[in-house]
């Protein structure tokens, strides 16, 4: 059987299985999200603890990534995946027990969710690489697309799976079936063939390929504008958790469950966004769809400074929520088939750093100016920001890609 044009990184059978696996587990990851934050709040009735919790699970990927690049170009790719797997899967167990017995301490939360942190430096930048060995660099657009297709619905549906079963039987079944949620995957990546054989080694000492992996990034025009694109972005415009709960209570007036209609919003414009993506034919994405995105989801973000209805507010966040994914996706293809493949692992963890770690400053900072100066200034000042910086990153982006041209027409 094969599958459509829209659809054609499912043809490769290693990338199918690991789909539908992933698929499943994805689900239960955002379950347990919603569980983990729920038994700190029941536990500790404390916003600040919560937001501990969060930044444990955040932190680690601005302090190991790179690191773990390091890593991930070293060691077979299917059997380092099937390893962080594993390794999430013991997590989510351990809370279900503790919740189930009664036994559940916060410390035990925090700990818990350092570890999940400390394990998705790693695994995030070795899924991403693992990716391109199943399909190739021809259908990688595709199959990013599918795989962020697959999460964004999982956004929608996994939270409110979740809120239902923590509701009827408690946050440990959220736990219980998020740890079950991986053994999909994990059978998948026993009768997976891809990514079997070691990647090669060159003899240099980790410190030297962690600094080759940021000279590599640093005097690559095209990559160092995607890292910075992302950093940007990441810090000034996609702080969807911070500004649209605030944006839905203070400025809207609404409560949880125009809030979460909001959320809804968002993360319907990402299916849709993917689904777009995944119909284009393009192996390597052109550079437009880096930067328009770029520019319509920081955009979006500015223009919330004078949105005061709902249905406008919806819209709004339709229109950032598909644009973010294109943006992202492309992003991610085009880091992907540009790199050389001893280079792949690193520079995905470049990737996850710039974007995720940077994440809970992005958070602190786009909080604090709502706090002082209302949410509506913090949408404008982080918009706003946003799209000077493209503006400028583009700029020099355009400046250094002359210049190598340059250089290379002399030689």
């Amino acid at each position: 059987m094969r599958f459509p044009a829209a659809l054609r990184a499912l043809n490769h059978r290693d990338f199918r299985l690991f789909w539908l696996g992933q698929s499943l587990s994805v689900i239960g990851s955002w379950m347990q999200s919603v569980g983990l934050s729920w038994l700190v709040l029941e536990l500790t009735d404390s916003p600040i603890r919560l937001g501990l919790v969060s930044a444990l699970q955040f932190a680690p990927l601005l302090a190991f990534s790179l690191i773990a690049g390091v890593i991930v170009d070293r060691v077979p790719k299917r059997r380092l995946v099937l390893t962080t797997q594993v390794a999430l899967m013991l997590p989510a167990f351990a809370l279900a027990a503790l919740a189930w017995t009664g036994h559940v301490r916060y410390w035990h939360l925090a700990v818990l969710a350092a570890v999940i942190g400390v394990v998705n430096a790693l695994d995030m930048p070795s899924r991403q690489t693992f990716t391109v060995e199943m399909v190739g660099r021809d259908d990688l657009l595709n199959a990013v697309a599918l795989n962020s297709a697959t999460f964004n619905a999982a956004r929608i549906t996994g939270p409110a799976i979740g809120g239902v079963l923590i509701a009827r039987y408690g946050t440990a079944a959220a736990f219980f079936l998020n740890g079950l949620s991986f053994l999909p995957v994990v059978a998948a990546l026993t009768v997976i063939r891809s990514g079997s054989q070691p990647a090669p080694r060159r003899g240099t000492r980790m410190r030297e390929e962690l600094l080759g992996g940021i000279h590599y990034a640093a005097r690559t025009p095209l990559v160092a504008l995607i890292l910075g694109l992302l950093l940007v972005l990441s810090v000034f415009a996609l702080n969807h958790g911070v500004l649209v709960p605030l944006f839905a209570r203070e400025v809207l007036h609404q409560g949880v469950h125009g809030f979460g209609f909001l959320m809804a919003s968002l993360g319907l414009g990402a299916v849709a966004g993917a689904i777009a993506v995944a119909a284009l034919s393009h192996h390597r994405p052109p550079l437009g769809a880096v930067i328009g995105p770029a520019f319509v989801a920081a955009g979006g973000i500015l223009s919330l400074a004078f949105v005061r209805r709902f249905p406008v507010a919806a819209a709004v966040l339709f229109v950032v929520g598909a644009n973010q994914i294109v943006f992202l996706n492309a992003c991610n293809t085009t880091v992907q088939v540009t790199v050389p493949d001893e280079l792949r692992g690193r520079m995905m963890s470049l990737y996850t750093m710039v974007f995720a770690g940077v994440s809970p400053f992005g958070a602190f900072l786009i909080g604090s100016i709502a706090e002082g100066l209302g949410v509506p200034a913090a949408c404008g000042v982080g918009g706003g920001l946003a799209l000077v910086m493209v503006l400028v990153l583009v700029a020099t982006w355009r400046r250094a890609a002359a210049r190598t041209a340059g250089v290379a027409a002399v030689r």
